[in-house]
């Protein structure tokens, strides 16, 4: 199968790993992961999550990119076309089930993207903030700043448009000028800036307790919520569901081999969220702050830290917090570009817009939602079911949206799409077919597809209401 001449392609393996880790590092490494491991015991909870990526996010994620390869067009087609070739002899690949995911994951990133960008712009106002020296003070002058930002009418609206339109000239330049290029630029930056943070981090006075906080587990500490909550944050950092590895893999050349990339990019996205652990325990623990702040931890916590642990050298605490909120905004702004991506792919192929119209068509829809969702945070009564709209976007779409649309992926490729047609594509790019390693991989493969993955997500899903 060929990849219609109108669609871009990634120009280097390079440019793949970068541009598709990208999309999947973001605010759930930085931000998410190290207040779930404060939250759940510190290094037993890294070792149980690395486990969780093994054996549950490197098969979605392969998942993902075989169909995306395999159908080559936006992501709400993409599995109806995968289904018709496979020849539907199953209810997984009946006419109804594939539109259905497709069309949910179109659904699904683009409330994500709406109130993704809003955090996305509160990330650039705390450059503004730590450059300008606003963020000097005890956790109660913290804490009201953030309260009152986050709430007001205008400017969260603005920085939320301006990380949109960032955003927006990226993806208008298509796929190899602007996303692969994008990636391999602020994907270097990103690792510059998250070294340079841990070295200094893990260098202060007393920082080697929050190091054996994430080295040295404890499992006395594990039970069921460590586990389940380990599972989630594995499908969350992995961006597993919301249709940004499935189109990024329709740009996917057929030399591309799926699983190396798929280990590749979660090794990258792993790391990156250890790395964001040595960056803010350390310093967490030098000052005596909690290790489980929860999700207050970047916003409220960490200024306090970085003013309290640098308190001898202020000039030191104060470019060590700009350059923590720059690779805060750098890692929003990757994972931003792939939701993007999804909804203009979507506009491009089933509207026929040119790329440029579709991508400025997604550019003032988020703006507008992503205003309201804004707005609804304190300045504006914008609610649903007692919920802020923002509230209401996170939720539905984390919670209910993401393990929905793996759950379904899993079963549509695992019990719908023929077995020759997803072993055709496991090994496209490299020949191990006919070993007997090849065969065993394979076959492990699809047993997690088919059993192990759904029935893990069913219990994420089930967990997050409590039922189990």
């Amino acid at each position: 199968m060929k990849h219609s001449t109108e669609r871009g392609n990634f120009g280097s393996k390079l440019g793949i790993i970068l541009a598709t880790a990208g999309s999947a590092v973001g605010l759930g490494n930085v931000w998410r992961f190290p207040y779930m491991t404060g939250e759940n015991g510190g290094a037993a909870f890294i070792l149980i999550y690395l486990i969780c990526v093994l054996i549950l996010g490197i098969p979605c994620m392969v998942s993902e990119f075989i169909i995306g390869r395999r159908g080559a067009v936006n992501a709400c087609r993409v599995y109806e076309k995968v289904a018709v070739e496979s020849g539907r002899k199953s209810w997984f690949s009946a006419h109804f089930f594939p539109k259905f995911i497709g069309y949910l994951g179109i659904l699904t990133g683009f409330l994500i993207i709406s109130y993704y960008a809003v955090v996305s712009g509160w990330c650039l106002q705390y450059i503004y903030a730590s450059g300008t020296g606003q963020l000097q003070g005890d956790v109660n002058y913290v804490t009201k700043y953030f309260q009152e930002f986050s709430s007001s009418a205008v400017m969260p609206v603005v920085w939320t448009v301006v990380i949109l339109v960032m955003s927006h000239l990226i993806i208008c330049r298509g796929v190899r000028g602007g996303i692969e290029k994008a990636a391999k630029l602020l994907m270097p930056l990103l690792f510059i800036l998250l070294l340079v943070i841990v070295v200094v981090s893990c260098m202060l006075p007393g920082a080697s307790k929050g190091i054996a906080f994430l080295l040295k587990p404890d499992f006395s500490v594990v039970n069921s919520n460590v586990f389940l909550g380990a599972l989630g944050q594995s499908f969350y950092s992995l961006s597993i569901g919301m249709g940004a590895l499935c189109t990024y893999a329709t740009y996917f050349n057929r030399q591309t081999n799926l699983v190396s990339s798929a280990v590749q990019i979660s090794l990258v996205d792993s790391l990156v969220a250890i790395l964001a652990g040595l960056m803010i325990f350390p310093a967490a623990f030098s000052v005596g702050v909690s290790p489980d702040s929860g999700a207050s931890l970047v916003f409220i916590t960490l200024p306090n830290v970085f003013s309290q642990a640098f308190a001898s050298f202020p000039t030191v605490g104060w470019i060590i917090a700009l350059l923590f909120y720059m690779l805060l905004s750098l890692a929003a702004l990757t994972s931003l570009m792939s939701l993007h991506e999804v909804l203009t792919a979507f506009f491009v192929e089933e509207f026929h817009l040119s790329r440029n119209r579709a991508t400025l068509l997604v550019t003032v829809q988020a703006c507008a939602v992503g205003a309201l969702c804004s707005l609804s945070m304190g300045s504006a009564d914008i609610t649903v079911a007692g919920r802020s709209l923002f509230d209401v976007f996170d939720f539905v779409s984390g919670q209910i949206f993401l393990p929905l649309g793996g759950f379904l992926t899993c079963l549509f490729l695992g019990w719908g799409v023929s077995k020759r047609l997803v072993k055709e594509e496991f090994f496209t790019g490299f020949n191990p077919s006919r070993t007997v390693v090849g065969q065993l991989v394979f076959s492990v493969f699809i047993f997690l597809i088919r059993v192990v993955c759904p029935i893990a997500i069913a219990a994420i899903f089930l967990h997050q209401f409590d039922v189990i």
